[in-house]
């Protein structure tokens, strides 16, 4: 066989492993959300308290600093299980430029593994932030008597930062980024510490696919984060923008839906 015909058997190889891999557990992220969904700490998808009551609320108590520790790993948990069913369908293109700048070296396989663990740490890492969001906004509500009695104003200001954050420098600077893969991994890849290279890049390049769809994700709280429903319809809207030749220009479109949105709640409730 032929240098490129036994090249091309290989990626190929990689290709029957990989590709199911990544769509299998972003399937059964979905299934265990649902499955989440459907018991008696569903609530906890929607960050509800943690600490009223059933496991997590034992498990607050008899942890050490409990009250703050176990809401926020939990949150984190909760995250990457969205981001696992939202987000890993959309880095098909990430894995397939690594794929075939790193094949053949001896331990491809485990590069792979670092890579989309670095991905998921970054997307780990701002659930936790996300949390810290969302108990300050709860903060904020219990101080505030107005807020409490007008939760639709938090919603829309949600909703309104996301519509306007679809037209600016960042969300474009990102989104150029993420639907740029290839020229991502050459840029990036240096063929030195192997292991090492392959967590960070996949920690880089989830940072830059935090940093343009971070907004979008945090719709969730304002539609319901337990709500699968959503998550599919966010999931389609961000594996359009990042993955789609045209995903590009849709940005300020779906700004401008968001902000219409926004209008709606308002003129309704005033």
């Amino acid at each position: 066989m032929s240098a490129p015909a036994a090249r091309a058997s290989r990626l190929a190889r990689h290709y029957r492993v990989f590709v199911p891999l990544l769509l299998g557990t972003s399937a059964l992220a979905w299934v265990l959300l649902w499955a989440w969904a459907r018991t008696p700490y569903g609530r906890y998808l929607e960050h509800g308290d943690w600490t009223a009551s059933g496991p997590a609320a034992a498990l607050c108590r008899a942890v050490p600093g409990g009250e703050v520790v176990v809401p926020l790993l939990l949150s984190a948990a909760a995250w990457i299980l969205m981001t696992a069913a939202m987000m890993l369908p959309t880095t098909l293109p990430l894995f397939d430029a690594f794929n075939h700048l790193s094949e053949g070296g001896p331990d491809h396989n485990r590069l792979m593994t670092l890579l989309g663990l670095g991905y998921m740490v970054a997307w780990g890492g701002f659930g936790v932030l996300a949390h810290g969001l969302h108990e300050g906004l709860l903060a904020l509500v219990a101080g505030v008597p107005r807020l409490a009695w007008n939760g639709w104003i938090i919603g829309a200001a949600v909703i309104a930062a996301a519509g306007l954050f679809q037209f600016s420098r960042l969300k474009y600077a990102c989104l150029d980024r993420c639907r740029s893969p290839l020229g991502f991994v050459i840029a990036h890849w240096r063929g030195r510490a192997h292991r090492r290279q392959a967590f960070l890049l996949g920690l880089h390049h989830g940072a830059y696919c935090v940093g343009c769809c971070w907004a979008l994700m945090l719709l969730m709280f304002a539609v319901g984060a337990g709500s699968l429903g959503w998550m599919l319809v966010l999931a389609c809207v961000m594996a359009l923008e990042k993955n789609t030749p045209w995903g590009r220009h849709l940005a300020k479109p779906i700004g401008v839906v968001l902000l219409a949105w926004t209008a709606l709640l308002v003129t309704s409730h005033a």
